[in-house]
């Protein structure tokens, strides 16, 4: 049977897969025994968040799902208490079960704006890891060395400076690795950061007698600030419970040499379109209408074409013709933080938390992140009349109105 069709879906965007000979026996066999493919993918509910960093891979499994394969999507909350170590050179901090699971049932409601529930299967790993001995950790354990541990770059890296590196954190891979076991996964889908722990899933899977998955990585998608992983963490990133007009402003927000990348991993648009886009941007033209196609495209999967309409009219009121939202939210001072009708810009931004601590607060005063009535705040003092509303902007999408 000819699968070029589906090959070419599965390979948009990915960056390797480990095999495609593998792959196309496994997509004829179960063609030939009429029955569906089992395509793993794990996230770690380490935040109660899902970003579009995230939907890179669940899009892709979603594609499987629409060939008529099954969705194995395992929410890792016992893996997520030791949190994953992939490209990180210190510990992660410790989660508690709880947390986990929290954050988990997050990840299951948002996950399924991608997925098709039907046709997914929704795994706990704490089904198994929960239930096992230590003999039989010992057992899992006896099937990687040390030495193949340490051929991971983070891991041989922290190692090689003397940086803690916890026997716990040696033993992700082979959890990870195990899920797949548990499941029988034929597949495997994940970032490039994720590519020596899949490997770890084929090498298990070969050794306890089943038949090792194919390992499909994709790349990672930086997040607004356009250089790191669009992560949590380092809040660069895009949530899929974002607001309509959130979500359009922060995508608009991404750098230009982004706008090419996004379209082919978080957008259905064809490949013969991004490369006219990218031809079209590379000749002089401004990248301004391709970004708002780009924002509007995104924030139509997620929301709806009306709301997307709504979040660009808003993003073009505020940011290009520098309005001042209307709804923006009212904060009263109250008297005794006031001396003789002045207050310092501090304190401001520090009550109204358009600053998370006074000195999170200095900083931006320090980088010019903050504007008074539409000019850039100068001086550390703010004197508030009654009667009077001041208008205060932080960075390009915060907004307060200060009263007394």
């Amino acid at each position: 049977m000819n699968f070029n069709g589906e090959m070419e879906m599965i390979r948009r965007g990915a960056v390797e897969i480990i095999s495609e000979k593998e792959l196309l026996e496994k997509l004829n066999i179960a063609s030939q025994e009429k029955r569906s493919l089992r395509v793993k993918l794990g996230l770690d509910p380490s935040r109660p968040d899902v970003h579009l960093g995230h939907t890179v891979v669940l899009k892709k499994l979603r594609c499987f799902q629409d060939m008529g394969h099954t969705a194995v999507l395992i929410l890792g909350d016992y893996t997520a208490m030791i949190g994953d170590p992939s490209g990180r050179n210190v510990m992660r901090p410790a989660l508690t079960f709880e947390e986990t699971r929290a954050n988990a049932r997050t990840y299951e409601e948002q996950a399924f704006k991608i997925l098709d529930p039907q046709k997914t299967e929704v795994v706990w790993n704490s089904n198994w890891f929960s239930k096992m001995t230590f003999k039989e950790i010992l057992g899992l354990a006896s099937k990687i060395t040390v030495a193949r541990l340490l051929e991971r770059d983070d891991f041989a890296q922290r190692y090689k400076k003397g940086d803690p590196l916890s026997l716990h954190e040696l033993l992700y891979p082979l959890m990870q690795a195990y899920d797949s076991v548990q499941v029988h996964a034929d597949l495997e889908l994940g970032g490039t950061d994720q590519k020596f722990n899949i490997l770890a899933g084929r090498g298990l899977q070969k050794s306890l007698g089943q038949i090792p998955q194919v390992v499909i990585t994709f790349p990672l998608l930086e997040g607004t600030d356009g250089t790191q992983k669009m992560s949590k963490s380092l809040d660069n990133y895009i949530a899929l419970n974002d607001t309509p007009e959130d979500m359009y402003g922060k995508v608009m927000s991404i750098p230009d040499a982004l706008i090419c990348k996004y379209f082919q991993l978080l957008t259905d648009e064809p490949l013969d379109k991004i490369d006219n886009v990218r031809s079209q941007m590379a000749s002089g033209a401004n990248p301004m209408g391709f970004k708002k196609d780009l924002a509007h495209k995104i924030v139509t999967i997620y929301h709806s074409a009306g709301m997307a309409s709504m979040g660009q009219k808003a993003f073009e009121g505020t940011f290009q013709k520098g309005f001042f939202p209307e709804d923006a939210p009212v904060f009263s001072i109250e008297a005794k933080d006031l001396d003789h009708d002045q207050i310092g810009l501090i304190q401001v931004l520090y009550l109204t938390k358009l600053a998370d601590s006074k000195s999170d607060a200095r900083r931006l005063l320090e980088q010019g992140a903050v504007s008074i009535d539409g000019q850039k705040a100068i001086g550390s003092v703010l004197t508030i009349q009654t009667g009077k509303i001041v208008n205060i902007q932080v960075g390009k999408r915060r907004f307060l109105k200060l009263s007394r």
